[in-house]
């Protein structure tokens, strides 16, 4: 049986298990209209812990587990990356690590271009494993997509990661063109994170 989240009215607290800016804020925005308290990782002192998983899913449950044990409270975590076909798939469960420690999309964007020089496919997806987690080992998971294509050399500098270079299909402007209302409306976040809100929060916002 599914579980619901306790929200509502700023009662129900909640930790987005991930040190990237970026991406809490990205969930924050989209848990902004159920009333919940969003406490980061990051704020809270608590360990990224390895990502040993060998799926987007495995990598999102273990973090989301994780964090909620640690911190005592349900925990949110997300994995995701971009799925590029020309590429196998890569760089996949890999994509914050072709960043490099330091975080560098830069670099990884450019590492992405050179793999493809010398074919014209372009197609790619970005894909979304949201796991929702609470301190008894409890876990709910959902995955989103979102199919597109290419661009070289990377448009925009709004988003994060990879969006520069990520358009969307039947779109005119990368993900990192968009304003974020606009993105969070069409994105792997956003589709991953409409299942979780069916399945996991009442209608008026509050926990069964």
């Amino acid at each position: 049986m599914v579980r619901r989240f306790q929200a509502g009215g700023g009662a129900g607290r909640l930790v987005i298990a991930s040190h990237n800016a970026g991406k809490v804020r990205e969930i924050d925005e989209l848990l902004r209209p159920w009333g919940v308290t969003v406490l980061s990782a990051g704020a809270l002192g608590l360990p990224e812990p390895e990502e040993t998983g060998t799926s987007f899913v495995a990598n999102a449950e273990l973090k989301a587990l994780a964090a909620a044990r640690t911190a005592g409270l349900p925990a949110m975590a997300d994995d995701s990356g971009l799925e590029v076909r020309a590429l196998g798939g890569a760089p996949g469960i890999y994509s914050a690590r072709w960043a490099g420690p330091d975080k560098d999309f830069g670099r990884a964007m450019r590492e992405i271009e050179q793999r493809l020089a010398g074919t014209a496919e372009r197609a790619a997806r970005f894909v979304c494993a949201l796991a929702l987690a609470w301190p008894d080992g409890h876990v709910e998971t959902f995955v989103g997509t979102v199919a597109g294509s290419l661009v070289f050399p990377p448009r925009g500098d709004r988003g994060f990661g990879y969006d520069p270079i990520f358009l969307p299909a039947g779109a005119d402007r990368t993900f990192g063109e968009m304003a974020a209302d606009e993105k969070h409306r069409i994105s792997h976040r956003a589709d991953a994170f409409r299942q979780l809100v069916a399945a996991c929060f009442a209608e008026d916002g509050r926990g069964a």
